[in-house]
C-alpha cells in the first residue's frame, strides 16, 4: 500500500485525507493518506521521516516545498514559484502546482463564473496567491491587482508573473483608492490566525463576486464581509480543494477521479460539522 500525506500548519482541519480516500475508493486503489503537522523549520525533516510516496503541502509551506525541489519542478510550479504537490521518483522529489487549475475549474465549471476580461483583486502575495495567479491570467482576465501588507512581496509576485500590462501591485494602504473589481480573491492567511481583514466596501460593485481560497471557518469572515458589501456571489475554497486534489491524484496514479460526487459528499459533511457546532 502506497502512503501519502498533506503537510502544513494548522492541519487538523484538513479535508484532504477524506478527499483522497474517496478518490481511492472510486479508482479501487489501496492507499494511506494522513495529515502531518509541520512548519517551515521542520518540514524537510518530517517529509523525509514520513516515508511517503507523494505529498500535498499547504500553508505556510508552498514556497518552502518549491525551494526543496530545486530545478525539478513543472512549468506551472516554476511560474508560481510555489509547490503544492510533491512526487517521489528515483532521483528524489519533483514538484508541481495544481492550485491554479483547481481554482479556475471550480469557478468556471462549478460556479459558472466567466473569468474572461474580468478585473481581479488578489488579497495576499504568499504561496496561495502565487499558486493561482498564473492560471487566472491564462484564463483571460483583463487585469490583476495584487495587494499585500508587505508591498515588497506584492511587487515580487507581480514581477515574477512577467505581464506588466495586466498585473499591478500595491500595499494595503492603497485599498481605499483602487476602485471596484469584478472578482475579489482572498488568499491571505489572516483568518487562520484569528485576525480580521479591514476592507473598504467600495471594492465591490453591483456584479462583483468574492472567493476565499480557504474553506470552513477560515473563509467565514471574508465571505461575510463580501455579502455585506453586496457581492452577488460568494465562493469558498472547498471546490478548489477538491479540484486541485483531483489533479494531484492524477499525477500520482494516472487516473482523474469524479470530483462532483466527492464535492457533494464534502459539502454535506461540512454542513453537518457547522450544524454540530
Amino acid at each position: 500500500m502506497k502512503r501519502y500525506a498533506v503537510f502544513g500548519t494548522p492541519i487538523a482541519h484538513s479535508q484532504s485525507p477524506f478527499i483522497h480516500a474517496a478518490f481511492a475508493k472510486q479508482a479501487r486503489i489501496a492507499l494511506d493518506y494522513t495529515a502531518i503537522e509541520a512548519g517551515p523549520e521542520d518540514f524537510a525533516g518530517k517529509l523525509a521521516a514520513s516515508g511517503v510516496d507523494g505529498a500535498n503541502v499547504t500553508l505556510p509551506l508552498k514556497e518552502v516545498a518549491f525551494a526543496l525541489c530545486g530545478d525539478r519542478v513543472s512549468t506551472r510550479a516554476q511560474r508560481a514559484r510555489a509547490v503544492n504537490t510533491l512526487i517521489r521518483d528515483a532521483d528524489g522529489w519533483r514538484g508541481d502546482n495544481t492550485d491554479g487549475i483547481g481554482l479556475v475549474r471550480d469557478l468556471t465549471e462549478r460556479h459558472g463564473i466567466d473569468l474572461r476580461q474580468r478585473r481581479v483583486l488578489m488579497l495576499g502575495a504568499g504561496g496561495a496567491a502565487r499558486g493561482v495567479t498564473p492560471a487566472l491570467l491564462d484564463a483571460g482576465i483583463r487585469e490583476l491587482m495584487i495587494v499585500n501588507r508587505t508591498r515588497e512581496r506584492a511587487d515580487a509576485l507581480a514581477d515574477a508573473l512577467g505581464e506588466p500590462a495586466r498585473v499591478h501591485a500595491r500595499g494595503w494602504d492603497a485599498l481605499p483608492k483602487l476602485g471596484s473589481y469584478d472578482l475579489l480573491i482572498n488568499a491571505t492567511s489572516a483568518a487562520h490566525s484569528g485576525a480580521l481583514l479591514s476592507l473598504p466596501m467600495a471594492l465591490v460593485e453591483s456584479r462583483s463576486a468574492a472567493v476565499d481560497v480557504s474553506y470552513g471557518e477560515a473563509a467565514v469572515p471574508f465571505l461575510a464581509w463580501a455579502r455585506a458589501a453586496g457581492c452577488v456571489k460568494t465562493v469558498d475554497g472547498l471546490g478548489m480543494l477538491v479540484e486541485q486534489a483531483a489533479e494531484s491524484f492524477l499525477l500520482w496514479h494516472g487516473v482523474r477521479p469524479d470530483t462532483d460526487a466527492v464535492y457533494a459528499q464534502l459539502s454535506a459533511r461540512s454542513i453537518a460539522l457547522f450544524t454540530a457546532d
